[in-house]
């Protein structure tokens, strides 16, 4: 596996050709995410793409946070952004925030006016939509498009100095009109927004656009490559005319790619925003939501995510990527390195009549049955035992090869038992189960009298840890049909998204600490909840299950 972005893709030769050529003697990126939300799985693409291309070519990358809108923006944001790039594996040479550019993007908005190139525009949003125009229509110039430099000057000054309302004013750029490009069409860059910012407090009233601000600060770090989604690709025109026309310095290139897709999984910060508000899900960080955090709580490790995005590589069409594709590089991290343990999340009990009474049994039981060199531990066994319930059936159909009345299995890493009786409630639910075991048949011992065809795991009841098991499916469910596309999102949200069952595992994992990875025999990877486990009672949150059909070419 490639430890680099794709070995070969358009952006990395656009790179290769700007050094080549001598434009370029050092390579800057940045990742530029804005603090009103916590970073999701598209994220990570961008991060580790702009981040290890830094890398490749003994480079820089900034960390920079586009916060231009006091409104949206928190330093709970701030926060959560920085603690998820360095989860990932990667460090900024620089910390930057747009904020700290605002004196400077003041000024070159002045330089735009004096140039006859902005102008203060009293016109509503109902007006300017109106006027906009349409892809097929051009728009309409607005009336106070010919202030004087004089007046727009003045009346920029007073909108700095909060001497009018939030949407009274703002200023545009003067560009094109009948551009066929509507982001062209003056654009507003800066508006009145009387709110305290988390960086610069109440010391501004007006904030800059994203599209006025976003190219100045590109320029002002001397960022060579300035690396966005497919979706800013109309933009770039404006963020071209907004370097050049301010006069700056440094001339950033904007290339575009295609943001990631994944099937089943939100990838709007909105609507990751709207889930959270309404508590629809336990915050950020639940375990079915596609955040970094979420990931982290869930059990993904950064080497993962790492991997996925690498593969997924750089395109310049939008495509959307199976979600399986993750779950398959999550599964290829942990199976090397995550301790094995036996654990029942709908237990049953097995009582083994001809088990002697008060004996507890040491069994050696395979680490890695992969992996010789991971040893052996020490699993406790007794008379009483817990099994799955779904590894007994009273009527099973044919060629079920578990417990069932008459049957005989092997216990994992233990002995063969034959079913003998069922114990049932007055509603004639199973709540027990009855078995003979035969001494002969241990592990290991060499036993080659006959054959079983079912094998199961188990638990010993006295010694287990009482635990919460939290399984998960997609929290949003792809349809294909056209009714649920009208729908509410949050009428699409899965009502099996997450199933809590409380079981036991075995003692050996009696200790586990937070953030703790098992593979469970039969259940699939599991990781200690880091929000939710307690001293008393671990929960575990299941990561992902044990097999796929999905393959990777290599």
């Amino acid at each position: 596996m490639s430890t680099e972005m794709n070995s070969s893709n358009f952006i990395r030769n656009i790179i290769m050709e700007d050094l080549e050529s001598g434009k370029h003697k050092e390579i800057i990126t940045r990742f530029p995410p804005e603090p009103n939300g916590y970073l999701h799985i598209g994220h990570a693409k961008a991060i580790v793409l702009n981040f290890e291309l830094g890398d490749e070519f003994n480079g820089k990358t900034n960390l920079r946070f586009d916060d231009t809108n006091p409104v949206k923006e928190d330093t709970e944001y701030v926060e959560s952004i920085k603690e998820d790039v360095k989860w990932l594996g990667f460090d900024w040479d620089n910390l930057f925030f747009a904020s700290n550019y605002f004196e400077e993007m003041y000024n070159r908005a002045l330089i735009l006016i004096k140039k006859g190139k902005a102008y203060v525009c009293d016109l509503t949003p109902e007006e300017m939509r109106e006027y906009r125009g349409s892809l097929t229509e051009p728009g309409k110039e607005s009336p106070y498009r010919n202030r004087s430099i004089e007046e727009n000057l003045e009346l920029f000054e007073k909108m700095k100095n909060g001497e009018f309302k939030d949407g009274e004013k703002v200023l545009r750029a003067k560009i094109d009109m009948s551009s066929p490009n509507i982001n062209m069409r003056d654009p507003i860059i800066y508006r009145i927004a009387h709110a305290t910012h988390h960086n610069t407090g109440d010391k501004w009233c007006i904030y800059p656009m994203y599209d006025f601000a976003h190219p100045l600060e590109d320029a002002i770090e001397g960022i060579t490559h300035s690396i966005c989604s497919l979706e800013f690709e109309d933009h770039r025109p404006l963020y071209d005319w907004v370097v050049r026309e301010c006069q700056m310095e440094s001339t950033p290139r904007q290339i575009e790619f295609a943001r990631l897709n994944i099937t089943n999984t939100v990838m709007s910060k909105r609507k990751l925003k709207l889930l959270v508000d309404e508590n629809a899900v336990d915050g950020w960080d639940d375990p079915r939501m596609p955040t970094i955090s979420g990931l982290r709580r869930r059990g993904y490790t950064p080497e993962s995510i790492r991997n996925f995005c690498r593969e997924i590589g750089v395109a310049k069409a939008n495509s959307t990527v199976d979600s399986a594709m993750l779950e398959h590089f999550i599964r290829e991290d942990l199976s090397p390195k995550s301790p094995r343990a036996m654990a029942v999340l709908r237990p049953l009990k097995l009582v083994i009549t001809n088990y002697p009474e008060g004996e507890v049994e040491m069994l050696e039981i395979e680490n890695n049955p992969d992996d010789e060199s991971a040893g052996k531990r020490l699993v406790p066994f007794s008379r009483e035992i817990y099994i799955e319930s779904e590894d007994f059936m009273e009527n099973p159909p044919k060629k079920y090869f578990r417990l069932f009345p008459g049957n005989e299995v092997r216990l994992k890493g233990a002995y063969f038992v034959k079913c003998n009786d069922v114990i049932k409630d007055e509603n004639g639910n199973v709540t027990e189960i009855h078995c003979t075991y035969d001494p002969e048949t241990k592990s290991g011992s060499g036993f080659t009298g006959r054959k079983v065809k079912g094998t199961i795991h188990w638990v010993d009841a006295s010694s287990a840890a009482p635990c919460e098991f939290r399984l998960f499916e997609p929290l949003i469910l792809d349809s294909e049909n056209e009714e649920d596309k009208d729908k509410h999102f949050l009428e699409q949200i899965n009502p099996n998204s997450m199933e809590i069952l409380n079981g036991y595992i075995e003692p050996s994992a009696k200790g586990a600490k937070a953030q703790e990875k098992f593979q469970l025999f039969r259940h699939g990877y599991f990781n200690v909840d880091p929000k939710l486990s307690t001293n008393d009672k671990i929960v575990f949150n299941r990561i992902v299950s044990l097999k796929s059909s999905f393959k990777i070419n290599k």
